[in-house]
Formats: C-alpha cells, sequence, structure tokens
C-alpha cells in the first residue's frame, strides 16, 4: 500500500464528514422501511414486496457508502 492510503477498517472508524452523516441516516431508515415492508404479516402485492427489496438495497448501499467515506484532509 502506498503511504497515503487507509484500510477499510480505518476508513469505517474515521469521522465521517456532516454531509455523508445525513446520507447514512436517510440510508438506515430507507433500509428499515423496506425490511418493514418485507416483512409484513399480511399479504402484499408482489409488486410492492419487490419496489421494498429495491429500496432496503439502495439503503444497504448508500449506507455502506456513506460509512466509509472520509474528510480529504
Amino acid at each position: 500500500m502506498k503511504g497515503n492510503e487507509m484500510s477499510l477498517a480505518k476508513r469505517a472508524a474515521a469521522p465521517t464528514p456532516k454531509f455523508f452523516r445525513r446520507v447514512r441516516t436517510i440510508g438506515l431508515c430507507l433500509a428499515a422501511v423496506g425490511g418493514a415492508i418485507i416483512a409484513s404479516p399480511i399479504a402484499l402485492p408482489a409488486a410492492l414486496v419487490a419496489v421494498a427489496g429495491y429500496i432496503t438495497l439502495a439503503g444497504g448501499v448508500m449506507t455502506a457508502v456513506a460509512q466509509v467515506s472520509v474528510d480529504g484532509e
């Protein structure tokens, strides 16, 4: 590794910029809403469950990307 590169563990533990903290929170909310729809005990239309799966995936990706973002300083 070069001298200025960080490992994934160090990036995840480093402080996250304010914008990406908001993105992470939004991603967590999307993942929670999608997961709640998927796990719903009542029968829902298949299209709604499929969309909930995509929402959950998007929320998870947003959260992961935002968590490993660090300040450029």
